[in-house]
């Protein structure tokens, strides 16, 4: 019984600072407002990162916001979804807030999956961004 309930605190210490250091690497806790819209994407906006964004919006995106990005996905929400081609659309939200809604999730958007990480969510901005070029 001892050894199970050391091996629990382990488990639960270990979650505990994965959780922190994660919040951390992302510039920050979720829950405070004005920590997200200070929040800087780390990632460089290569030709790479670009395409690995590109590949992930096709994973989890484009059923929902469209394969261009303008809104129209096979998909129905319910929800009139942003044209992410118009660049007025995210001129308002900053690189923070759109990492957050990735990372928490947003409405009917699911909270992204465990299996993308932190670089993956902030490739995934930086290729969104570029489709109003």
């Amino acid at each position: 019984m001892r050894k199970f309930c050391s091996l629990a605190f382990l488990v639960v210490f270990v979650f505990s600072v994965g959780t922190l250091l994660a919040q951390t690497a992302s510039g920050g806790s979720c829950s405070n407002p004005e920590a997200v819209a200070k929040m800087v994407n780390p990632v460089k906006p290569t030709a790479e990162v670009i395409a690995l964004g590109k590949k992930y919006y096709g994973y989890d995106c484009a059923m929902c916001h469209g394969a261009s990005g303008n809104g129209k996905g096979e998909v129905d929400t319910g929800d009139k979804l942003p044209d992410f081609t118009n660049p007025d659309a995210l001129k308002d939200k900053s690189d923070g807030e759109l990492f957050c809604a990735l990372k928490t999730g947003k409405g009917h958007m699911p909270v992204e999956p465990a299996r993308t990480s932190q670089n993956d969510l902030w490739s995934l901005i930086l290729y969104v961004r570029s489709l109003s070029k």
